[in-house]
């Protein structure tokens, strides 16, 4: 968040907002990888894929990227739910454990990447509405600062009477 705020000058009540949902629900990077990951198994046992089982392969890894836990190689738990999609079985897993750790950096890359864009595109589409809401924030201040200096003059007036 840092990053986001001090370099690309993303407002914080923007970034403070997006980045904690996109850290647990946006899982482009997991969705990609299931997907791409199941694709690969399937190629590799010689088992053919209809358009529609590419479908279901891309829905079921958007979902199950979704729910999937944001640490380090969380998606090969979720892996098992795309491999059931395409009927093939949950040990083929193995297939791409090896590989996994290096895959989990790229991942992660996206997922950060992704969040960050979205925390962009939000404060881009929300400037008036910002822009409003600090208006709102100089006017409560002002206001706010009226009442006080005049709590301040009844309070001396009064002090001064008795």
């Amino acid at each position: 968040m840092a990053c986001l705020e001090e370099k690309n000058k993303c407002d914080v009540r923007i970034s403070r907002f997006v980045m904690p949902i996109g850290a647990t629900i946006n899982m482009d990077g997991t969705a990609l990888y299931e997907a791409v990951a199941a694709i690969f198994i399937a190629q590799l046992r010689k088992v053919p894929l209809s358009f529609g089982q590419l479908v279901a392969v891309s829905v079921t890894a958007t979902m199950a990227s979704i729910g999937a836990a944001p640490i380090p190689q969380s998606g090969l738990v979720t892996m098992v739910m795309v491999l059931d999609t395409l009927g093939l079985p949950a040990e083929d897993i193995t297939l791409i454990v090896a590989v996994d750790w290096l895959l989990d950096r790229f991942r992660t890359l996206i997922n950060v990447m992704s969040d960050g864009l979205g925390a962009g595109l939000v404060e881009y589409l929300s400037k008036d509405e910002l822009r409003a809401m600090d208006e709102a924030d100089k006017i409560k201040g002002k206001i706010r600062n009226m009442a006080l200096a005049k709590e301040v003059r009844e309070t001396e007036w009064l002090n001064s009477h008795t």
